[in-house]
């Protein structure tokens, strides 16, 4: 009888930490530290017209239009900045079928008058291409979708990002590390 009540509590036990490790890492808004060390480090806010919100590292940048939200991303300081750079994606979340589906949109990047300070804006996003086959009667499913192409920026802890889009649009991003050092191709004299 012990046996199988050790048995049982073992398995609560496990359950309850499989489902605490699972909560925190759906909870997870921001890519791992460049350290490796499981933590936030990029934070980001998003606004639109109703309840936009003046900070004073992005109050240079303009309000949200009607029907377009701001997304400020905000980078933490880091050693040797030089070395990091910034993907983001830009997309939507949709209920899908089996086909490849995709989304258009146009990504231009512009600057704050009287200021020079770059923001990026994607006016609209449509429905994009998508494949054709007879999915039968298997399930929609939720996808990302992002527009084609990806960005990279230099990693600036000095002012945010700033991005205005389409309401229901988001951003995903992560950040990558130099992990090797520049080799050259020059010619050496003989």
């Amino acid at each position: 009888m012990t046996i199988i009540r050790q048995t049982i509590k073992h398995a609560i036990a496990t359950s309850a930490l499989a489902v605490s490790l699972l909560s925190f890492n759906a909870l997870a808004t921001s890519p791992a530290h460049p350290s490796g060390l499981n933590q936030n480090m990029i934070t980001s806010q998003t606004y639109n017209a109703s309840n936009y919100q003046i900070h004073e590292d992005s109050k240079m940048f303009p309000s949200p239009a009607e029907g377009m939200e701001q997304h400020i991303l905000t980078l933490p300081p880091l050693d040797d900045e030089q070395n990091y750079m910034v993907e983001i994606l830009i997309g939507q979340t949709k209920m899908v079928d089996c086909n490849k589906h995709g989304l258009t949109g146009e990504l231009t990047q512009d600057s704050v008058k009287g200021w020079g300070y770059q923001f990026y804006r994607v006016n609209q996003i449509t429905d994009g291409p998508s494949t054709m086959m007879a999915c039968l009667e298997l399930a929609k499913k939720e996808a990302f979708l992002q527009i084609p192409g990806n960005l990279k920026i230099r990693y600036d802890s000095r002012l945010p990002e700033v991005f205005y889009l389409p309401q229901g649009s988001e951003i995903r991003y992560r950040v990558w590390r130099v992990e090797s050092i520049f080799n050259s191709s020059k010619l050496n004299a003989q």
